[in-house]
């Protein structure tokens, strides 16, 4: 089984921030594959379906962004998920808003989220996939930052870059993550 895995935080004052560009790639991705998400357990919200004869699950941490690791990784025992079969989405201050970058594994790069998911499975070397969100104005706090919605002149480049992300998603599905990262990086 393949898991999806889209990072944010629960609850209705959190659902348009940049924090939770992760949650709307799953709300994505559960439309366009027919997986409803219509269970809760390890402190998540997630759906299974299957997808050109592979099995899929997408996930949504319920646990807000810096304990996204223990609904991960309570999922992936659970199921017996390999690590190589883990995809992570999440924002990325470090990359302007409507950017995409895939990668195989690598750090946390500052995101309590990540550092969270990091933490609990023990290694960096899962795949993952950064939507741009851009850096906060001089003197604005990246927390405040990260949980506010983007601005008017953002919005288009944002839902491209969501569409983006669950297209590269879904492309994954058959194909191999190299050949993923060859199309949707850059």
């Amino acid at each position: 089984m393949k898991v999806i895995a889209g990072l944010g935080n629960p609850g209705n004052q959190y659902e348009h921030t940049r924090h939770n560009v992760g949650f709307k790639v799953i709300d994505h991705l559960s439309e366009s594959l027919s997986i409803p998400l219509n269970k809760q357990k390890f402190n998540g919200l997630f759906g299974i379906g299957e997808v050109n004869g592979h099995k899929i699950c997408l996930l949504k941490p319920l646990t807000y962004m810096n304990r996204s690791g223990d609904s991960v990784i309570a999922l992936m025992k659970y199921y017996k998920v390999d690590i190589e079969d883990l995809l992570v989405i999440y924002d990325d201050l470090d990359l302007v808003p409507g950017k995409l970058r895939l990668r195989e594994k690598g750090s946390a790069g500052g995101h309590n989220g990540m550092k969270s998911i990091i933490q609990h499975l023990g290694s960096q070397d899962f795949k993952r996939i950064r939507i741009g969100i851009g850096r906060p104005e001089p003197g604005e706090a990246v927390p405040d930052y990260v949980l506010k919605s983007f601005r008017p002149d953002q919005q288009g480049p944002i839902k491209e870059v969501l569409q983006r992300s669950a297209d590269a998603c879904e492309c994954w599905i058959d194909k191999p993550f190299s050949q993923v990262m060859n199309r949707y990086n850059g």
